[in-house]
Parts: C-alpha cells; structure tokens; sequence
C-alpha cells in the first residue's frame, strides 16, 4: 500500500508517479492510437493505462474508464473501515463525507496547513496504533486521535453532512456512535484484541474462533461495537 510522494493540485499528479514509481509488469499493448480516436470524436479506452493503474495498490488511486462511451474518471475510496456491523459502516461513511465536505469547503486547505510528511506520519501511527494514537493536526499540534475527533473533526463532519442536505436526527444518530467509540475507547479491532486477551491462557485456535463466533454474534445484531458485552 503506497500512500503518496507529496501533495498533489490535479489527479494527473497520481498518474504522473504511477508511471515514475511503477514499471510496467505485463508487456500487453492495444492497436489503439488514443489521438486518432479523440480526433474521429470517439472516447479512447486507454487500455495500457488501464491495465498498468491496475497492478498498483496505493492509497488514493485513480481511475479512468468508460462506460457506455462516456468517460469518467475517479479517486478509489479506501478509507472506509468495514463493520464490525452495518450501523458502524454507516457511521464511518457519515463520518468521513461530512468531514470531506467540511474540508473541501474550508476557507484554507487542510494541505496548505500541514506538510505532506507529517499527513503521511499520521497514516502510519494511525495504523500501527489504532485509537490509542497520537497524531498531529494543524493549530493543534500532537493530540489523541480520539480528542482531535471529539473537538475538532465531529462538529466539522456535522456541518459536512448539513451541507449535503442530511437530516439532523440521521446525524447525530450516525455521528453519535463516532462519539461513543471515542468515549468509550473501544472499535471492532480494539474489542477483539480485548477478548482475545480474556483468551490467552487457552490454545490459540481455539481462542480466535471463540472470538470469531462472539464477532459473528455481534455483527448480526446491528449493535454498534463500543456496547457490546
């Protein structure tokens, strides 16, 4: 998972490092000539430009393709965290489109406040530590991740998801169970690194599929994971 050089101003910046980073693994080609086939007022398929996106795995990865002759192009999601149930899905996605929204509207760009550096620190402390971490935020220096969402970014994604036209009861419903797992400390890895650890004197096998049949259990109740038992 490559997560990026610098901060880029176009999506042509993506592919630009694509073909920088990346060889070309499979020595595939198409008769096509693109010019030719946007002169003749055709959409060029831009296969091997397709096919090479494809064999990189980055973060933020671009996508050009088209679909019945309309091209489009398109930045891959690949922040959205799975379950444990539907309900903390949802809340992950209210969470993160009212963030984007609030930042994309800001009068001054998250990216012209804070190095490129320090975002990619952030991405990686934030994986190795989870909600335990400590990440930096412009104006706010080090601070829990679970401060920085109760403080700063739950108000920002709740006037995102205002601007969107998203009710205030959907809001706070979705927005509620962010807070609670902040409150509480606990998301589905921390609660299944919890009762592994209630496990531990048990054989290993045995203890994560005690666990796994507990997650199971859970995710079919559609209770958001901060109140399971």
């Amino acid at each position: 998972m490559w997560f990026g050089e610098r901060w880029i101003t176009s999506i042509f910046g993506l592919f630009e490092e694509n073909v920088r980073y990346f060889p070309a693994l499979l020595p595939i080609t198409n008769d096509e000539d693109p010019l030719e086939v946007l002169e003749g007022g055709g959409t060029p398929s831009l296969s091997e430009l397709v096919l090479h996106n494809g064999t990189i795995y980055r973060w933020n990865r671009p996508v050009y393709d088209v679909n019945e002759g309309v091209p489009h192009l398109r930045v891959e999601n690949r922040v959205l965290a799975a379950g444990p149930t539907v309900i903390d899905t949802m809340a992950n996605a209210a969470f993160y489109f009212g963030l984007v929204r609030a930042l994309a509207e800001s009068e001054r760009p998250l990216w012209s406040q804070m190095s490129f550096s320090a975002a990619e620190e952030n991405f990686h402390v934030a994986a190795q530590q989870g909600i335990d971490a400590q990440i930096y935020w412009p104006g706010v220096g080090q601070v829990s991740v679970t401060e920085l969402v109760l403080r700063r970014l739950l108000p920002a994604a709740r006037q995102g998801l205002e601007s969107w036209g998203v009710t205030v009861e959907t809001s706070d419903r979705l927005l509620g169970i962010i807070e609670q797992r902040c409150l509480t400390g606990r998301n589905g890895a921390e609660w299944f690194v919890e009762r592994m650890g209630l496990r531990e004197d048990q054989d290993r096998y045995d203890a994560l599929r005690a666990t796994l049949l507990e997650y199971l259990e859970g995710m079919h109740s559609n209770e958001p994971v901060h109140g399971w038992d």
